[in-house]
């Protein structure tokens, strides 16, 4: 289970290796030749029993230009230690597989990525005896997946726009878009992206509202997230019983789904959904709430 954005944001690359050439090739705009076949590798470049070193994930590409190594590293915050770890993975994983290594970046932060994206240099100001240019992956240049359809064509890319784009503005339409084309893949790969970007979200308004839009696909349930997802449920729940809690927890995220949609939700509909009990029928309205263009729209023709 992946449990912090820093492992999701390169993981989401080892559950889908060609999102990663794809990004370097329609983001970063980087002539990166067609792989023919990407695996993975180990990512340890410890070389000494003291130093432990390791990148965040290694991946080897074949391509008709030749061989490359890929190596992803998922960055939170300026850390200048990076600027001497980073030539040196590189250097070593040449030498250990004498193949041409790439470094790529990537991180949420603005500030994180224009500082990762400096050349490190080494040397003296005419001649630079070692010049490594990563290239970086953020906020900036990823784009921004906010239509249905759009996410639906390409699942993977949309995934990346939530993790990236996922404390912005923008969040509350592309945390709808991309639950609504999860429902278009096969649930196993769904439900580790559904984990990636649970991950990835440190606002907590927009981890609510991702939690809550999950909870209306089924599939989910299934997933090792969701026992602490209903663990959380549970302990809220205790002092009012169980059976009230999950009602009053269906009530609660109807009405929210609503409301970080921009939706107004007048009284009436407010007072109607805080007065049912029926699970069954909050499930139903709580998944209507998803793609309702108004209120009234969660009682269909009841």
């Amino acid at each position: 289970m992946v449990g912090s954005s820093h492992e999701a944001l390169h993981r989401i690359f080892q559950k889908d290796p060609a999102l990663l050439t794809k990004a370097l090739q329609k983001v970063l705009h980087v002539p990166f030749p067609e792989p023919r076949e990407i695996a993975a590798l180990n990512v340890d470049v410890t070389e000494i029993e003291p130093v432990e070193r390791r990148v965040d994930t290694l991946l080897r590409a074949e391509t008709d230009e030749g061989t490359y190594l890929l190596v992803v590293e998922s960055q939170g915050n300026v850390d200048e230690r990076k600027r001497g770890s980073w030539p040196y993975y590189l250097s070593y994983l040449y030498e250990k597989y004498r193949c041409e290594p790439v470094l790529i970046v990537i991180t949420q932060s603005s500030r994180t990525a224009k500082w990762a994206s400096r050349p490190i240099r080494f040397g003296f100001r005419d001649w630079h005896s070692l010049t490594v240019r990563p290239l970086v992956l953020g906020p900036d240049n990823v784009p921004v997946i906010a239509n249905e359809r759009q996410a639906e064509k390409d699942v993977p890319l949309a995934v990346l726009s939530a993790m990236t784009h996922g404390r912005g503005p923008q969040a509350p339409a592309i945390l709808e878009s991309l639950a609504a084309a999860l429902r278009t893949i096969d649930a196993d790969s769904a439900a580790v992206f559904v984990q990636f970007v649970d991950s990835c979200l440190a606002d907590p308004q927009a981890k609510q509202m991702w939690r809550d839009l999950m909870t209306a696909i089924q599939y989910f349930w299934r997933h090792p997230l969701a026992e602490q997802v209903r663990a959380e449920g549970r302990e809220q729940g205790l002092e009012q019983g169980l059976e009230q809690g999950r009602i009053q927890d269906r009530q609660e995220m109807t009405l929210r789904i609503l409301e970080w949609r921009g939706i107004p939700v007048p009284d009436p509909v407010r007072e109607r959904v805080m007065a049912c009990t029926d699970l069954t029928q909050l499930e139903e309205w709580a998944q209507r709430a998803v793609r309702a263009t108004n209120a009234a729209e969660l009682f269909g023709e009841e």
